[in-house]
């Protein structure tokens, strides 16, 4: 199974809200080779690492491809700039944020020389608004590295995340922003 997450906390010019914007970013991937088997609810999440900066829309899909993860990666990063996503620096505020989470059984160790990423995300581990929708999508999912079940990943999470799930839209996608007018990609 591969699984991305997909979050925002800023207004996108072409889509709206931070949530249609999840909603448009899941859409769009389809036109490249990406089916959408399922997405979590959207959850509404502070920042992590807490700030001032506006809370986000936060969800995790569960995707098929035939694309390799380095290539998927490049593919979610074409579809973030397409969406106005600029990066200032990190954990900045932005319009849509589509990470890979997991792909299958994969387990990659980050190489700056070769590109290679890190699989399983560095991070997801310590993230309520991953592990959440993720445990949602797969009850039974085991981490790929260190074998831990989500539910203890879950558990051990630490408790000053603040995190609520969030009434969903109509629509495979919660694609709300189709109510008032189409996206222009």
């Amino acid at each position: 199974m591969i699984f991305i997450g997909v979050g925002a906390n800023l207004s996108s010019d072409k889509f709206g809200p931070p949530r249609a914007a999840c909603g448009a970013a899941l859409e769009v991937l389809g036109s490249h080779g990406i089916t959408i088997e399922k997405r979590s609810s959207w959850y509404h999440t502070a920042p992590v690492p807490a700030s001032e900066q506006p809370w986000y829309v936060n969800g995790v899909a569960e995707l098929t491809t035939e694309i390799a993860p380095q290539e998927l990666i490049k593919t979610l990063l074409a579809i973030e700039n397409r969406f106005g996503r600029t990066r200032t620096k990190k954990n900045a505020p932005r319009t849509i944020d589509l990470d890979l989470i997991a792909y299958g059984d994969v387990v990659l160790k980050p190489s700056t020389k070769s590109g290679t990423p890190q699989l399983p995300h560095p991070r997801m581990a310590k993230r309520a608004f991953v592990l959440l929708p993720l445990s949602q999508l797969s009850p039974n999912w085991r981490h790929p590295d260190s074998g831990d079940h989500i539910h203890d990943l879950v558990a051990a999470l630490p408790s000053d995340q603040k995190i609520t799930v969030m009434d969903d839209a109509d629509g495979l996608y919660g694609t709300e922003w189709r109510l008032g007018q189409q996206p222009r990609y």
